[in-house]
C-alpha cells in the first residue's frame, strides 16, 4: 500500500474496519471544524490590500533595540477587515465639554474645541463605511496603530541613547483611507484618545466663525509633498501644517505661535507618493502602494550589490579585496570599504596618510588629497530609494550607500530639527549632512584582473 498523507499521520487506519471508519469521521470533523475557523482571506488565498507605508527617517530598517510591536521603524497600512473610519457629523455648543453626553459617551468620537471657559463648541463624528482609520502618536495605548518616539541622529546615538523630554504628541495624527481604489489617504493632526475624544483646550491655536470650527496642535503637524512624482523628483517641496479638521495652511512664524498663518487654498492634505510628515520629533515618509513599485526589491537590490562586488574592487594599499555589504550582512572586518569624502576613491581600511594632529583626515595615496575617511555603509531601507539603480554615492558624514539620485534628492530636502529650523540628513540615519561635501560620488578601483 503506497504510504498516503492520512497513513503517516494516522498509523492507527490499519488498525481495523471499525477504527478506519472511526478516524474517518474524526477527520471529516477536523476538516469541517478547520473549515469554519478559517478567515474568507485563507480561504480565498488572496493577500491583505496594502495601501501603503510609513516609514520614520534615521532608522535603516529597524530601531536601534529592535521593532516590537506597535513600536517600530516602518509601519504598513493594510484594508482592515472591517472599516473603522469616521467623519463629522453634527456641531453644537457647549458650556462643559466634559459633562457632555458626546464627551462621556466612549462609542463617540468627538473633537472638543474650548473657545472659553464657558464656551466650547464639540464636532461629533459618526461612523464611515468608507474608510480606514489608523492613528501615530508617543501614546502606547490600543488606539495607537504607530507608537513613533523621537529620533535621535546617528551621530549622537551613543552619547543620548533616549530624549528626556518628546516634542511628540501623545495622540499626535490620523489617517483616513478611502477602502477602495484608488485608495486615497488624507491626514488630519491630533488623534483620539481611549475615550474617542479629541481636545483643543483654550490656549490651543483654534478658530470659529459660526459656520467653521478648526484648530491646530501646540507644536504642529507638518507635511512636504514632493513636486511632481517622488521618483521624479530632484529637490524637495514646501512645507506646511494641516489642522484638526484636515485643512492646509502655511508655516507660522514658529512652531507654538498661537496664532495660525493663511490657508493655502490650492492644496491639500491628500497624501501623496513620497510625502514627508513632520511630528516635530520624528520625520515620516509616506510611500503608497503604487510608489513603491519604483524601489528596489530585496531580491533586486541584493543584484545590484552583487554587481559592484563581481568587479572585486580592490584597496589600492592593501590590495586586499573590498566586499560591499549586502542587506543584512555585516561585511567581512579586513575587507570592508572606506572612502575618502573629498574625492570618492574606495579603500580599505589603513594606516597611511594620517596627520600629526589625530584628526580624522588624511591624504588620499592616489591623489593627495586630504579629506575624513569615513567607513562605508548600506543603505538598507529600500523604501527610500527614489529609484532602482545601483548604490554607488554616499552620504557625508555618516557613509550611507544608495543610489546616485536617492542621495542626490534626499541631499536636497530639509527636514524640521525639532522647533529649531530645518536641515538636510541622511535619511537611514538621521545624521545631518556637511556642507561640502554632503554627497560623494564612490570610485572603486574595480575590474584590475
Amino acid at each position: 500500500m503506497p504510504d498516503t498523507k492520512k497513513d503517516r499521520l494516522h498509523p492507527e487506519l490499519h488498525s481495523g474496519p471499525s477504527v478506519l471508519q472511526a478516524t474517518d469521521n474524526q477527520l471529516q470533523a477536523t476538516d469541517n471544524h478547520l473549515q469554519a475557523s478559517a478567515s474568507p482571506m485563507s480561504l480565498s488565498a488572496q493577500p491583505p490590500v496594502v495601501f501603503g507605508e510609513l516609514v520614520i527617517l534615521g532608522y535603516n530598517g529597524q530601531l536601534p533595540h529592535g521593532n516590537k510591536g506597535r513600536r517600530r521603524s516602518k509601519y504598513v497600512l493594510h484594508r482592515r477587515p472591517k472599516a473603522n473610519g469616521v467623519k463629522p457629523f453634527r456641531k453644537h455648543i457647549v458650556k462643559n465639554p466634559h459633562s457632555s453626553k458626546a464627551v462621556q459617551d466612549s462609542h463617540q468620537h468627538s473633537v472638543s474645541y474650548t473657545l472659553s471657559r464657558n464656551q466650547a463648541v464639540i464636532v461629533e463624528y459618526k461612523e464611515d463605511p468608507d474608510t480606514d482609520m489608523f492613528q501615530i502618536g508617543r501614546s502606547s495605548e490600543d488606539q495607537i496603530d504607530f507608537v513613533v518616539m523621537d529620533t535621535v541622529p546617528g551621530n549622537l546615538r551613543r552619547e543620548c541613547e533616549s530624549v528626556s523630554q518628546s516634542t511628540i504628541s501623545r495622540f499626535a495624527c490620523r489617517i483616513l483611507v478611502e477602502r477602495n481604489p484608488p485608495f486615497t489617504a488624507r491626514i488630519y493632526a491630533a488623534g483620539f484618545d481611549s475615550a474617542r475624544n479629541i481636545f483643543l483646550g483654550e490656549k490651543a491655536v483654534k478658530w470659529y466663525s459660526g459656520e467653521e470650527i478648526d484648530g491646530l496642535t501646540t507644536n504642529g503637524v507638518f507635511l512636504m509633498q514632493p513636486p511632481g512624482h517622488f521618483s521624479h523628483s530632484t529637490s524637495g517641496g514646501v512645507w506646511r501644517e494641516v489642522s484638526v479638521g484636515g485643512t492646509v495652511y502655511a508655516l507660522r512664524e514658529s512652531r507654538s505661535t498661537p496664532h495660525k498663518s493663511n490657508q493655502i487654498v490650492e492644496e491639500n492634505n491628500i497624501l501623496q507618493d513620497g510625502t514627508l510628515i513632520d511630528l516635530c520629533g520624528a520625520t515620516l515618509l509616506w510611500r503608497s502602494a503604487a510608489g513603491l513599485t519604483a524601489s528596489p526589491s530585496e531580491h533586486e537590490f541584493e543584484s545590484l550589490v552583487d554587481d559592484i562586488n563581481a568587479g572585486r574592487p580592490q584597496c589600492p594599499v592593501g590590495l586586499m579585496t573590498l566586499v560591499l555589504p549586502r542587506k543584512g550582512t555585516l561585511g567581512i572586518n579586513d575587507k570592508k570599504p572606506f572612502v575618502y569624502t573629498k574625492c570618492g576613491h574606495v579603500h580599505g581600511q589603513h594606516q597611511w596618510g594620517q596627520g600629526d594632529n589625530n584628526d580624522d583626515n588624511r591624504t588620499c595615496p592616489l591623489c593627495l588629497t586630504t579629506s575624513p575617511f569615513i567607513k562605508l555603509k548600506m543603505g538598507a531601507e529600500l523604501s527610500l530609494y527614489v529609484d532602482n539603480e545601483h548604490p554607488t554615492f554616499c552620504f557625508s558624514p555618516c557613509g550611507h550607500m544608495a543610489s546616485e539620485k536617492t542621495v542626490r534628492y534626499w541631499s536636497q530636502v530639509a527636514v524640521p530639527h525639532g522647533c529649531q529650523g530645518f536641515h538636510a540628513v541622511c535619511p537611514f540615519c538621521a545624521t545631518p549632512l556637511d556642507n561640502d561635501p554632503s554627497i560623494v560620488k564612490l570610485i572603486f578601483q574595480d575590474y584590475t584582473d
